[in-house]
C-alpha cells in the first residue's frame, strides 16, 4: 500500500512534523504518535526501542490504514546534539531522564498539543491511539481528541535496552509488560 506524506504549515513551534497516511482516514482509525529518534529509527541503535516501535507501527498501519504522526522531537525534545551528550552521561550510569536534567534540560521536553492540531487538519477528532506512553494519551485528551481505544505497542526488549525500558516504565509510567513489576 502506498503512503501519503502530509506536511503542516504554521504549527506554533515551527517544527517540521509530518503525517504518514495509509488508506482512507476515518473516525477511530489507528494513529501512532512517534517522536523522531535518528539513532534508533535510522541507524538501528540498540539503546532504545524507537526503531522497533516505528517499524511495528508502519507495518500495522500499512495493513489496517491510519496515520503516523512523525514528530521532530529528538532526544525527548532536547535535540540530537544534546541527546548524544546525554548518551555519555548515561554511559557513566545515569538514566535517560536524569541525563537530560544533568544537561540543564527537563527530563522530557516533548509536548503533544500540535498532534491534536495535525489530527484535526486530517479530519480526525476520534482515534485509536497506538502507544505505551500515558503522557500522549493525557495530552491528546486534554486537547479535545477522543481516544476510542489505546493499543499498546509491542515490548521490544533486548539485553541492550532492558534498563532503558525499565526506566520508561518506572520513571515515566509507560505501560510495558517487562516480566517484572512496572509502574
Amino acid at each position: 500500500m502506498e503512503a501519503e506524506i502530509v506536511s503542516f504549515d504554521n504549527l506554533p513551534s515551527g517544527a517540521e512534523h509530518i503525517a504518514i497516511v495509509h488508506g482512507g482516514l476515518r473516525p477511530g482509525c489507528l494513529v501512532r504518535v512517534h517522536s523522531e529518534c535518528l539513532t534508533g529509527d535510522v541507524f538501528g541503535s540498540t539503546r532504545c526501542d524507537c526503531g522497533d516501535q516505528l517499524r511495528e507501527s508502519l507495518e500495522l498501519i500499512a495493513e489496517k490504514g491510519g496515520v503516523i504522526l512523525y514528530m521532530r522531537q529528538e532526544g525527548r525534545g532536547i535535540g540530537l546534539y544534546k541527546k548524544l551528550e546525554a548518551y555519555l552521561i548515561q554511559d557513566a550510569g545515569a538514566d535517560t531522564f536524569s541525563a537530560n536534567e544533568a544537561l540543564g534540560r527537563r527530563a522530557d521536553e516533548r509536548t503533544y498539543g500540535e498532534c491534536a492540531t495535525m489530527l484535526r487538519a486530517l479530519g480526525l477528532d476520534e482515534i485509536e491511539l497506538m502507544t505505551n506512553n500515558p503522557s500522549k494519551i493525557e495530552s491528546l485528551r486534554r486537547s479535545g481528541i477522543t481516544i476510542a481505544r489505546v493499543r499498546s505497542t509491542g515490548v521490544h526488549l533486548t539485553p541492550e535496552n532492558a534498563d532503558y525500558l525499565q526506566q520508561k516504565a518506572t520513571i515515566a509510567g509507560h505501560s510495558l509488560a517487562l516480566g517484572r513489576e512496572t509502574a
